[in-house]
């Protein structure tokens, strides 16, 4: 089993390859990929007292294998409990032994309350920042590395969804008496989660989601209701269509987007190929309006997707070994039945997500989709926002190749 340390290597590399290969382009401005800016976001309060060496062990060992200096990776580490002490910034130090040095001597801070959400908006506004050495309007890519050793009394998602807006990739790692749900809530899948420090080199992990973007091309198509039945609620719609977009790869056509809306009839709203950017692809989704009509008729328009999107000369990319996605948005029960177009889809190497609503047929889900963990049933399509992390997720997973869902090549 990969040791946590390789872990994060792993992430720190595969973070600078996605920054080389879609990063800025143009002029001097442009890094070499081989670079981070790396903060170690660290428990100080008493309750990781007993392990503290161990924490610094794992934080040298780290630090011992990335290449420091001004021109390549640098470090910083902040402590918090009740507030929060930065111990040094990401431009302290421009060597390894200065900062191997300076670590060797960071003592516990103490406390007996941990704000975590305090302590993420710290390092947001005050460590990835131009003047503490940041380099993120250089396109150098920004981690934060999150040890948790117990609950947080604040809230952390506020301030973990603007710092992962800003594209900081996150990483979190669970130690003694911290709680997974609040680490799933600071990275997207903790699967670092130990009961004691002393774990540290046998965790285990898919490192697919904490890589910042998929390894393989996409064709990716949403088949969403536009009937009179979610007129009221196709704003939702759109926003978990934005919401789930932005996350993909598109301003290179590693990923391409289509929209086709149903209800008797199938319309497309824009092909695989429609547009170059993700800032089309979003302005595009963001003017959507519902196409209308009833009632719905699911099977129609897969036959549809099946014919007409996931097709070369609409953009698809079948033959090229791209990976082709489809997304189900059903608001009602079919009039037809999806389940012969649905095997189509399938046997045609389509992977199908079904995402419904109490109004859904399950049995209709079953058939969309490829896999039952795949199905993602929410009380009404304005609760989409319970299930974007899972979706991105699995979505995710599906954009990474053989070798790294089996652990032999992390993040690429």
């Amino acid at each position: 089993l990969p040791s946590t340390k390789e872990a994060v290597l792993s992430i720190v590399r595969g973070a600078s390859h996605h920054v080389e290969e879609t990063g800025p382009t143009a002029g001097p401005g442009k890094m070499s990929s081989e670079k981070s800016d790396i903060v170690f976001l660290i428990d100080g309060s008493y309750d990781s007292r007993n392990g503290f060496e161990e924490i610094r062990s794992f934080l040298e060992n780290v630090i011992e294998n990335l290449n420091v200096g001004n021109n390549n990776d640098q470090v910083a580490v902040v402590q918090y409990s009740r507030d929060v002490t930065p111990n040094f910034y990401l431009n302290s130090y421009s060597s390894k032994n200065d900062i191997l040095t300076h670590l060797s001597n960071v003592q516990l801070k103490g406390g007996l309350i941990t704000n975590t959400g305090v302590a993420i908006e710290y390092v947001k506004d005050t460590v990835f920042t131009p003047s503490s050495g940041s380099r993120a309007q250089q396109g150098v890519p920004q981690i934060l590395i999150v040890l948790s050793g117990r609950k947080s009394e604040d809230d952390v998602t506020g301030p973990v969804e603007r710092l992962r807006s800003d594209g900081t990739v996150i990483f979190g790692i669970g130690i003694n008496k911290a709680d997974r749900l609040e680490m799933e809530q600071v990275a997207p899948r903790a699967e670092y989660f130990m009961k004691e420090t002393s774990d540290f080199p046998v965790v285990r992990q898919h490192l697919s989601m904490i890589c910042p973007k998929s390894s393989v091309n996409r064709d990716i198509v949403f088949l969403i209701d536009g009937s009179d039945d979610v007129r009221t609620r196709f704003n939702a719609i759109r926003e978990f269509l934005v919401k789930t977009t932005e996350s993909f790869d598109l301003d290179e056509r590693k990923d391409q987007v289509a929209v086709v809306q149903y209800s008797n009839n199938p319309e497309l709203s824009f092909s695989l190929d429609a547009y170059t950017t993700k800032a089309d692809v979003l302005k595009h989704i963001a003017s959507l309006k519902p196409k209308g009509g009833r009632p719905h008729y699911i099977g129609k328009a897969l036959q549809f997707v099946k014919d007409n999107v996931f097709v070369s000369n609409a953009g698809g990319r079948p033959r090229d070994s791209t990976k082709q996605i489809l997304v189900v948005l059903a608001g009602g029960r079919s009039r037809d039945s999806p389940r012969g177009p649905a095997s189509m889809l399938k046997a045609a190497g389509v992977v199908a997500f079904a995402v419904g609503s109490r109004s859904s047929n399950s049995a209709e889900m079953q058939a969309i989709s490829s896999d039952p963990n795949y199905i993602h049933i929410v009380p009404d399509f304005a609760s989409l926002p319970l299930i974007e992390q899972s979706l991105r997720s699995q979505l995710s997973d599906i954009g990474v190749d053989e070798e790294t869902r089996e652990g032999k090549n992390h993040c690429k």
